[in-house]
């Protein structure tokens, strides 16, 4: 018969409310008889009662309310730790391609030293300083013309110094021998290469810093969203039913958390 009874009430939502509803009317009157001190100032008694129920109803009411708040807290702080970790995988690769740069200006700035150290070699057995016709520099104006194109092509120069070759300006001087000129090309790509260098440098400075704090903030985040997603399951079962159903709590296991 008890068999019967337990399962119309789990199978059956009607009997099951009115059995709860009963219950609950009947809880003060089985207090009362339960205690001899109900039994000599009732409507005290009463009070008590009706007072407890309150502040549990309230109590009850408060970790549902904090038990939501953990639950939305948790899962914001989730995706503010994948968005976080998205982002330190970006500036990783960033400070990679960083790296990557500067161990190749620093190489281009070694051979552009080596081609300079070359020229300067040769140039020491003397080179004419001018030249002696206009049709020698028209020569010389082309061949300076073309070597310049041809470093800023190879990225010794920039690309404005094919311009201001062109121009006569900036130190380019149509005059010299082309030895002489081979020379100040190499000099002034030797330069050039060990600003950029220098700028790369910089750059990877920049964005080791920026990794780092990166990193720092997925990390922060990660312990965060763990202790967050700890406290929401340690609340969960104070969930109201429908969000108790619809967001069961996640595992909070530290592992889970800094995957």
């Amino acid at each position: 018969m008890n068999n019967v009874v337990a399962e119309m009430l789990l199978t059956t939502p009607a009997p099951a409310a009115i059995w709860v509803t009963l219950w609950i009317l009947t809880l003060p009157a089985m207090l009362l008889l339960a205690s001899p001190r109900a039994m000599a100032n009732p409507m005290q008694a009463l009070r008590e009662t009706f007072s407890w129920l309150r502040d549990r109803t309230e109590e009850r009411r408060e970790l549902a309310l904090e038990a939501i708040a953990a639950t939305q807290f948790a899962e914001e702080v989730r995706v503010a730790a994948d968005r976080a970790a998205l982002a330190a995988d970006r500036w990783q690769e960033r400070w990679e391609l960083a790296s990557d740069e500067v161990t190749e200006a620093w190489q281009a700035w070694l051979d552009a030293d080596a081609r300079l150290r070359t020229r300067r070699a040769g140039a020491a057995f003397g080179i004419p300083w001018s030249a002696q016709t206009p049709t020698e520099y028209a020569a010389r104006e082309r061949f300076l013309h073309k070597a310049v194109r041809t470093a800023a092509d190879n990225g010794w120069l920039p690309a404005a110094a094919v311009a201001d070759a062109l121009a006569g300006r900036a130190g380019w001087d149509a005059r010299l021998h082309p030895l002489e000129q081979e020379l100040v090309v190499f000099r002034a790509a030797a330069g050039h290469l060990r600003d950029h260098y220098e700028r790369a440098v910089a750059t990877e400075r920049a964005a080791a810093h920026d990794a780092e704090l990166a990193r720092r903030t997925r990390d922060s985040l990660r312990q965060e969203s763990w202790l967050a997603t700890t406290r929401a399951a340690e609340l969960h079962r104070h969930l109201p039913a429908g969000l108790t159903e619809a967001q069961p709590a996640a595992e909070p296991t530290f592992a889970a958390a800094w995957r």
